[in-house]
């Protein structure tokens, strides 16, 4: 017998959560399949175009485009095909379509050892290591020093303190901005020369820093102008006794631990990856020369490499889990009757392995994330390209790779542009624009978008945009409420958006958000609202057709960011 208070999710529940939106013309969401036949596509930004590409890049066979995989290689060659055959000018590397990135997967041996006097701290067991972009610092024997927890600026050290010395820190409490759609992070070290932070070390940690295949994708040279990261370990509580000679919690801040001999050890191996980049030249010799961009990322995060999972029953419960929560921003804490109700939470899995059977799943397809954004901005292209008429100024379109990976892909091809910096009048962005629905996200319905970053740097183009939005025939409703200064998502610095930003380039970042798929198997193409992913195309469109057209750029009225520096919203 079920709690009175349970929520019961069965199979009624289960046909609501997959049917949330008409999918095209004549078909529910709930109807569409598994596989979709392609169909020739139009110059009309249209869901059933949309609905094509999605199912050929979203497939199983792209084995989650994660950066520096074979899936990553075919995904973007079926980009570079498609704007060949659109006729779009290259401008990639060599006369191709494609820039290269040069990316090392990078894998943390357990051969590594800490050495304190007679004691020896071994890999796997006792710690593991993430090291950062470019070449390995050579850190041989560090002093340890106790910081208390990272992030908490009471009584915080001075660079004088923990320069050149092992910091040793709990980690920093939630809601401080992770990455996520794909993140921009940024350690405080203060001029430490390695940063360890006390954990457990979990099966799944061990896995990623150990394994080739998992290992960390990162750039093998330093971004231009940017400072050398810091080696980064996780500490077991029983490692970091051992490392400050006390119990953590019973030390205070800037309290001195021992000598320790780092021998970290990481294999490397290449991790092919390109950025795919495409001109269409503007109509007017004077105004030509300049460009609006516009972006998509091409990655998403590869296959599971633990048990495969029930697919359905799996999207059933995050969906429930997230509409019960009402939680968009993480790190926030529930109410405690969200907690109530979450706990309480029951799936009924026998109901629904009585109306479809059980479907192992393994494949993560970001069909949403961001393979709705980047076959969104084939579709753009596509417009354009066909169009009798193109605008008075040149568009640069760039599939970004290695998002995933902490901006990589627009990192690299912002230090290394196809065209001048200061050309690029403004850059448009799409980051998983394929859902939003009530049951995707709280306030969620068909004119839902969020917008980040379209007044940050240029009031204008933000105005732009708002004007061009109440020309469409189905007007959205802008949610700005993740652009707020502090928000605890950071999401203004945690898409492709913010490399542009970062050069002085306005911005505008659309998305429909986070939902209950975000990251799992089950973020497929059976579960896409292709009419609202046509309407944000067709709003992208005209907002770069306005941008090109003008008869000057859009003002920079807001100050500029440090290029290098740490990005905070």
């Amino acid at each position: 017998m079920i709690k009175k208070r349970s929520v019961i999710v069965g199979a009624a529940f289960a046909a609501a959560l997959t049917a949330p939106a008409r999918a095209q013309d004549g078909a529910t969401a709930a109807s569409l399949p598994l596989k979709h036949g392609p169909q020739a596509t139009s110059a009309d930004i249209s869901a059933a175009d949309l609905m094509t590409r999605l199912y050929i890049f979203a497939d199983d066979s792209m084995m989650g485009r994660e950066t520096g995989t074979r899936g990553h290689l075919m995904s973007t060659a079926y980009i570079a095909s498609e704007l060949r055959r659109l006729g779009l000018k290259p401008a990639g590397d060599n006369g191709t379509f494609f820039q290269n990135v040069p990316m090392i997967r990078r894998a943390f041996s357990e051969r590594s050892t800490i050495t304190l006097g007679g004691k020896t701290l071994r890999a796997g067991k006792d710690f593991i290591a993430s090291a950062p972009t470019g070449v390995l610092p050579s850190l041989g024997t560090l002093e340890v020093v106790f910081g208390g927890r990272l992030g908490d600026s009471t009584a915080a050290l001075s660079p004088d303190q923990v320069r050149g010395k092992l910091l040793l820190v709990y980690p920093a409490q939630r809601g401080s901005g992770r990455g996520g759609f794909g993140g921009r992070g940024g350690r405080g070290g203060g001029g430490a020369a390695a940063i360890a932070t006390i954990e457990e070390i979990t099966p799944a940690a061990l896995q990623q820093a150990t394994h080739p295949r998992e290992g960390q994708v990162t750039l093998r040279v330093v971004p231009t102008g940017s400072q050398p990261g810091l080696v980064t370990l996780t500490v077991t509580p029983a490692a970091a006794q051992e490392l400050l000679g006390v119990d953590p919690p019973t030390a205070s801040k800037g309290q001195a631990g021992k000598s320790a001999a780092l021998h970290l050890v990481f294999d490397e191996q290449p991790a092919p990856a390109r950025n795919v980049v495409a001109i269409i030249p503007g109509s007017d010799p004077s105004l030509r020369g300049e460009y609006v961009a516009l972006g998509a990322h091409n990655d998403h995060i590869g296959y599971l490499t633990t048990a495969p999972q029930n697919h359905d029953s799996l999207h059933v419960f995050r969906q429930a889990q997230f509409a019960i929560n009402g939680l968009v921003r993480r790190g926030q804490q529930a109410t405690a009757e969200q907690q109530s109700q979450l706990a309480a939470l029951h799936v009924d899995f026998d109901s629904l392995r009585r109306e479809r059977p059980v479907r192992l799943d393994s494949i993560r397809n970001g069909a949403d994330d961001d393979g709705s954004g980047s076959v969104t901005l084939l579709e753009i292209a596509e417009a354009f390209a066909k169009a009798p008429t193109k605008p008075k100024r040149s568009l640069l379109f760039v599939w970004h790779t290695g998002e995933e990976k902490g901006l990589l892909g627009s990192r690299w091809v912002t230090d290394h542009l196809p065209v001048p910096a200061d050309s690029i009048v403004a850059q448009l962005n799409m980051d998983m624009v394929g859902r939003g629905s009530a049951l995707d996200i709280p306030g969620g319905g068909p004119t839902y978008v969020q917008l980040v970053g379209s007044h940050r740097l240029s009031t204008e183009l933000g105005d732009i945009v708002e004007q061009v939005n109440k020309t469409e025939p189905m007007p959205f409703q802008f949610d700005y409420q993740f652009d707020a200064n502090g928000d605890p998502e950071n999401i203004y610095c945690r898409s492709d958006h913010y490399n542009y930003a970062r050069l002085g380039i306005p911005v505008v970042f659309f998305t429909t958000g986070l939902h209950g798929d975000y990251h799992q198997v089950t973020d497929e193409p059976q579960y896409i609202d292709y009419p609202h992913m046509a309407r944000i195309g067709q709003l992208v469109h005209d907002v770069a057709t306005t941008v090109a057209n003008l008869d000057h750029r859009p003002l920079v009225d807001k100050p500029k960011p440090d290029p290098n520096g740490r990005c905070q919203q």
